[in-house]
């Protein structure tokens, strides 16, 4: 192919992209994303031409709305994966040849024949100066978009695949934020926090206090871009309100007299990287970095969030008379301000606690305490998501060895905590003579670890 003609079919893409607005991908427009999709993963016309293409394939689509981004990767998936009768011819060679001395050439070959051309325009998208960072995004949209076309999953099973090497642990720089850091990093933080939310930037220069920590993983090709970030606590006792240690007004603890850090928010900033792990990771290495710049720490903690909790009892219906006993109830029918509807079963309490504000009141909040505290209990003993803990806090934290040390009764009082857990919180903690074991016992058979008076809640 002339190096004429690829200039031109570059020249009609980029008239493409003056048009106004988002775009759509039909008819000739599609044909020519197609050729140069193909050349791309032909490596036509030399090292130099593939990257223009490529840089010109990245801008088209970014270009897209949902039905083109759609068209367009359904385009990768259904006509550049391996060619079914190579495969077979390959196969077939590969069986004849086993035993024989031709069998690892055969091999060879079969591997070759089973990668797909997905993986050469992947590469090349990954190779622009801004490559790692699209493929990112462009498998956010895959996540959504896996729906529209069955084809689609086997490029993000690719992707996939390709962003966990890429993103592996070894290639990851930990770094500390502080209030010193880039603006535009601080600005990061504000937008990517998904736990409890930062309002303010006053706000945010307390959670970067000397008291606090704040670290974070970046990829060398994404360096203003933190991927996962933890923000801790150093206190002298298990945390009980995120409230409490989120008070701006608050005075700054003396960081050389702490005993504990508590972890009290973890976030996955790019939707895109999903089930590529390195959150376990992160923790250990954090806990490393505080142990060298404070000795006297002995306790590393969560104040996490219970996040599907209330979901799963409002569509459990049965685990409110388990959890609730004729004394709790009796003594919250007393409890019940006169305008409320009355309580005739332990049924009905999950009809109240979402149309009352019934966290202010002093008194109901109190007669509900312990029956609360007894279904948190249970849900996170024996609520189950398939073979693992239905809370996808719980898996984490003990799918890492922590074990489940406490439950915090109207520990997050925000609108966010009342609609997500009823105001409930739970410390994990790591103890470093028990992680491996935890970790062992969890994958093995699911046994979660648990405080004597956790397991004491979830049975009474």
């Amino acid at each position: 192919m002339s190096e004429g003609f690829v200039v031109r079919g570059l020249r009609r893409v980029r008239k493409l992209l003056e048009s106004p607005g988002p775009l759509e991908l039909e008819g000739k427009h599609l044909g020519r994303v197609r050729d140069l999709l193909r050349e791309c993963a032909g490596g036509v016309g030399g090292e130099v031409s593939v990257r223009q293409r490529a840089a010109l394939l990245a801008e088209t689509y970014q270009h897209l709305n949902d039905d083109g981004r759609t068209t367009f990767l359904s385009t990768i998936a259904n006509d550049f994966g391996p060619d079914p009768e190579s495969v077979a011819k390959a196969h077939a060679d590969y069986q004849a040849a086993v035993g024989t001395d031709r069998q690892w050439t055969a091999e060879s070959a079969l591997r070759k024949a089973m990668r797909s051309s997905r993986l050469r325009i992947l590469t090349q998208f990954n190779a622009l100066p801004q490559g790692v960072k699209f493929l990112v995004d462009l498998r956010a949209d895959l996540l959504r978009l896996l729906d529209k076309d069955p084809a689609l999953r086997s490029l993000d099973r690719e992707l996939e695949s390709r962003l966990s090497a890429w993103f592996d642990v070894g290639f990851l720089e930990l770094q500390r934020i502080t209030w010193n850091s880039p603006a535009a990093l601080l600005e990061k933080l504000i937008q990517y926090e998904a736990v409890h939310e930062i309002r303010s930037w006053s706000d945010l220069k307390n959670r970067l206090d000397s008291d606090r920590r704040c670290y974070a993983f970046f990829h060398p090709r994404m360096p203003m871009e933190p991927l996962i970030f933890v923000e801790v606590a150093l206190t002298e006792h298990l945390a009980d309100n995120v409230q409490a240690l989120l008070d701006e007004h608050a005075p700054v603890f003396d960081a050389q007299r702490a005993s504990t850090a508590i972890f009290y928010s973890i976030s996955n900033t790019q939707p895109g990287l999903r089930g590529v792990s390195f959150g376990n990771f992160l923790l250990k290495r954090v806990v490393d970095d505080l142990k060298r710049d404070y000795p006297r720490l002995t306790s590393f903690a969560t104040l996490s969030p219970l996040p599907t909790f209330r979901r799963w009892a409002e569509s459990n219906p049965e685990a409110w008379p388990k959890a609730f006993t004729d004394s709790d109830l009796a003594k919250i029918k007393r409890r019940l301000p006169p305008e409320m509807a009355p309580v005739a079963s332990a049924g009905d309490l999950a009809s109240l606690l979402s149309a009352h504000n019934w966290a202010a009141d002093e008194q109901l909040s109190s007669a509900l305490r312990s029956g609360l505290t007894r279904l948190a209990a249970r849900y996170l003993l024996a609520a189950r998501k398939g073979d693992q803990p239905y809370d996808p806090v719980a898996r984490f934290h003990l799918g890492n060895g922590a074990h489940i040390e406490r439950l915090n009764y109207l520990a997050d009082t925000s609108s966010r905590g009342s609609h997500q857990s009823y105001g409930m919180m739970v410390n994990y903690v790591y103890d470093p003579d028990t992680i491996e074991e935890n970790v062992e016992a969890f994958s093995r058979s699911g046994e979660i670890a648990a405080a004597t008076a956790i397991r004491r809640s979830a049975r009474d």
